[in-house]
């Protein structure tokens, strides 16, 4: 895809990596206590390593300090980290490498290498970041000598030649001695399936128990062998490989039989991320000061912190994986991202993510993704490392195909950013693309073909091409927003949407719109005031779903940030549309303009929508007739005959009917939806009717014309009225939707929580965007009476009863 940016953001910046020295005002002063307790430590590898001088590495596995704690430091924060708190650990070991801490650190008489790092050793090292690991490798375990015999391994099963399920828990066995004398450090597992040309790894930095609990992934193979490797602690490897293949079968089920490799994607894969950090760590430093401009509680309050939370995402991944088994992986990529970069997406249900991983979409995945079309002069100039290094790289931008960097250095727009931790300059966060890595989503399991139509690939066998162009659209934010007039150099004026801005152009000029304040704590450091600071919000059109989540997750979310959030939800609502209305003779007009860079509605399709509710009153307000009206207590929208609906239904065809057994035509059913039955949503400013059919965003069933970015509809005005309310309303879930979530679900319980949170909070009430009065001109005969009585005879009864509607008395 070609990547399109507006001239004002694509400038040279400077690159820059800011591998800090420690400074005592913008920290705590834990280091400082440490080399008190220990005064020959400093000066040494435990203080400053050529990659990292004064760095944090005692106790943090980011050497820039924040984030996951290695094992001695997480003793030291249960103490109150005083000199005698830490001194009191020197008997432990930390690390169980078989040193305590005291010897670690201070023993240099009976060792040749030490100090070294209490809290890491070969089997954890692997989580560092923020420094060359080779500065490390020597002094991660006291070493007496040179210890150069590798461990030997043995791999006990699966050894052939088993048949082994996917998605099922089965478990590989090893035995692993050292004779070297340094020790096993590590144990590292692959898997090969095609009988040992080449190997994937499964789990790294294990400690030698002996057993692992494994997931085989649904990639059907006959000749599958495990591979196990052990490391010492002199770095040291020995392995083994199973004896012989062993077979890896698909589980029964779906109404298709669909493989992981239907699902299988470019981009970074698992385990090639690196460890991301939890948001916690980020909020000691972008949180805790001003809830009106902090990145981290505007970000607690939107949807993408409640990604992995979200109940309608749930009820909808467990139908998806039963219709096509495994296609739950789409899903995960971007809802778990934490879990899914650390290979804990198999099974593809989420049941083995970790309570760790349900922090939806944090800092440290948006701030660790690179752009993957390198651009020379532009791109960080260790991008070029970082992609020649990929299994797999893509050049799209969507469906979760995101490159992550794997060193862990966070990336952000600005040159002059004051930071604790490295940061690499990235103009690529003030690009749209970067969030089209999720806000463009296509079933990889369809291609486009010659006649364009959308064709289900080869079965067991990864797509052919990736482009949104190719691949059949779920949802198309980003590609509407790239083929329209907000995609230019200029952008749109709005300033109401764009805060400190007046003309937007970008997702986040509207999304993150830009306000005056500090991006971290000023008590710590000395941030700039920005005029530019991006609101970490995130808002879209979700009002409703916090106040669920706030009562089902209490402990996870913050209802304060929540309800923030709501409010930023309804404001936007509010601003995404200018409703108007007249009267023509005998017919109220109803214009509705798109304000949004993309269409109106945008996103994920099933079940949301934008409708017309049109009530006309007589001189006394008795409610003479209504179109889109709405019942509360059930739920229903009614569908009469002159209704406005903006939404999009996707559907099954012919073929994939033929294949499932489900009725073709319009479904619920994402993973098997084929084709559109309707599509009338409202385009955005600059809509060309061929661009957007490139990549499947053209309407379906009804027609714009190029450059249109609103819809009129004409009502006839009935008898007796004399004033309209006209009120366009957004809903994010429908009951037909919900009550499919429920009636489909079989293999998990989650259709039934959605539809009881539905049923029991208000049942996703509406909310109004905009709402318009006007008076009328009585019109005393119908509009459509001429067409009733062009006849040549007319029935009397008939002219009476219009006689009577019109005047009754």
């Amino acid at each position: 895809m070609m990547k399109i940016a507006h001239s004002c953001h694509v400038v040279a910046l400077s690159i820059f990596l800011a591998c800090l020295v420690f400074n005592a005002h913008a920290r705590n002063p834990y280091r400082k206590n440490f080399f008190d307790a220990y005064p020959t430590a400093a000066e040494t590898v435990l203080d400053s390593v050529p990659s990292y001088a004064g760095h944090c590495g005692v106790c943090h596995f980011d050497f820039a300090g924040g984030g996951t704690r290695n094992p001695y430091g997480l003793d030291v924060e249960a103490t109150d980290r005083s000199v005698s708190a830490i001194l009191g650990l020197g008997g432990v070991d930390s690390d169980l490498d078989g040193y305590s801490n005291d010897i670690e650190i201070t023993d240099t008489t009976n060792y040749s290498n030490t100090p070294t790092f209490p809290g890491l050793k070969a089997g954890n090292v692997g989580s560092v970041v923020n420094v060359d690991q080779a500065d490390l490798l020597s002094y991660l375990t006291p070493s007496i000598g040179s210890d150069t015999t590798p461990p030997v391994v043995t791999v006990v099963s699966p050894n052939g030649p088993e048949v082994l399920t996917a998605n099922s828990a089965t478990t590989v066995q090893w035995t692993a001695t050292d004779d070297g004398g340094s020790g096993v450090a590590a144990i590292t597992i692959y898997v090969s399936l095609d009988n040992g040309a080449t190997f994937s790894l499964i789990a790294t930095s294990l400690s030698n128990s002996g057993s692992y609990i494994w997931f085989p992934a649904n990639r059907p193979s006959t000749t599958a062998i495990i591979r196990v490797e052990a490391t010492d602690n002199a770095f040291n490897t020995g392995f083994d490989d199973s004896d012989s293949v062993f077979e890896i079968a698909s589980p029964p089920g779906g109404l298709v039989p669909t493989t992981l490799r239907d699902f299988d994607q470019p981009g970074t894969q698992p385990l090639e991320s690196g460890i991301l950090n939890p948001p916690e760590a980020c909020e000691v430093c972008h949180g805790g000061y001003d809830p009106t401009v902090e990145p981290y509680s505007n970000w607690q309050g939107s949807m993408m912190a409640q990604a992995s939370l979200d109940p309608i995402f749930k009820a909808n991944m467990a139908i998806a994986n039963q219709d096509a088994p495994d296609s739950g992986d789409l899903c995960l990529r971007c809802h778990l991202p934490r879990g899914w970069l650390q290979g804990r997406s198999v099974p593809t249900d989420g049941s083995a993510m970790l309570d760790g991983d349900k922090s939806g979409v944090s800092c440290d995945l948006c701030h660790r993704l690179l752009d993957p079309i390198y651009n020379p002069g532009v791109s960080p100039i260790e991008d070029n490392a970082i992609l020649a290094a990929l299994e797999s790289p893509t050049y799209e931008f969507g469906n979760g195909m995101y490159t992550v960097d794997p060193t862990g250095a966070r990336r952000g727009p600005f040159v002059d950013a004051t930071t604790g931790h490295a940061v690499l300059v990235s103009p690529f966060h003030r690009e749209a693309a970067i969030c089209g890595t999720c806000h463009d989503v296509s079933n990889p399991a369809f291609e486009k073909d010659e006649d364009g139509d959308y064709a289900p690939n080869t079965l067991d066998a990864q797509a052919t091409d990736f482009s949104p162009n190719t691949l059949l659209p779920v949802e198309r934010t980003y590609s509407e927003w790239l083929h329209s007039n907000y995609n230019t150099p200029t952008g749109v004026y709005n300033p109401v949407m764009g805060g400190n801005k007046s003309f937007v152009s970008t997702c986040q000029d509207c999304h993150m719109r830009d306000i005056t304040g500090q991006g971290c704590d000023p008590a710590q450091f000395d941030p700039p005031v920005r005029d530019d600071l991006p609101l970490h919000d995130m808002t879209g059109g979700s009002t409703w779903l916090p106040t669920v989540l706030a009562q089902t997750n209490p402990t996870q979310v913050n209802p304060t940030a929540l309800n923030a959030g709501i409010e930023r939800s309804r404001f936007m609502l509010q601003n995404a549309a200018d409703l108007a209305a007249s009267q023509m003779g005998e017919e109220l007009k109803v214009t509705v303009t798109n304000n949004t860079g993309h269409k109106l509605p945008t996103g994920y399709p099933e079940g949301r929508r934008i409708w017309l509710n049109i009530k006309f009153y007589d001189q006394a307000m008795n409610l003479v007739s209504e179109s889109g009206a709405y019942d509360p207590n059930s739920g229903i929208l009614s569908h009469d005959e002159d209704v406005k609906i903006y939404h999009v239904e996707p559907a099954i065809d012919e073929t994939i009917s033929g294949i499932t057994g489900l009725p073709e035509g319009p479904s619920f059913h994402f993973v098997l939806n084929s084709t559109v039955a309707l599509d009338n949503r409202i385009p955005p400013r600059g809509y060309d009717p061929n661009t957007f059919a490139t990549f499947g965003g053209q309407p379906v069933d009804y027609s714009y014309e190029p450059g249109q970015y609103w819809d009129e509809t004409e009502y006839d005005i009935p008898v007796g009225a004399t004033s309209a309310q006209v009120t366009l309303y957004y809903q994010s879930t429908s009951k037909e939707f919900v009550e499919f979530l429920l009636s489909e679900n079989s293999t998990t319980d989650d259709g039934q929580i959605m539809y009881d949170l539905w049923d029991q909070n208000g049942k996703c009430p509406p909310e109004m965007m905009e709402q318009i009065q006007l008076s009328l001109t009585p019109t005393t005969v119908p509009a459509d009476l001429d067409k009733d009585l062009d006849v040549d005879i007319v029935d009397f009864s008939i002219f009476a009863e219009y006689w009577l509607w019109s005047y009754p008395e």
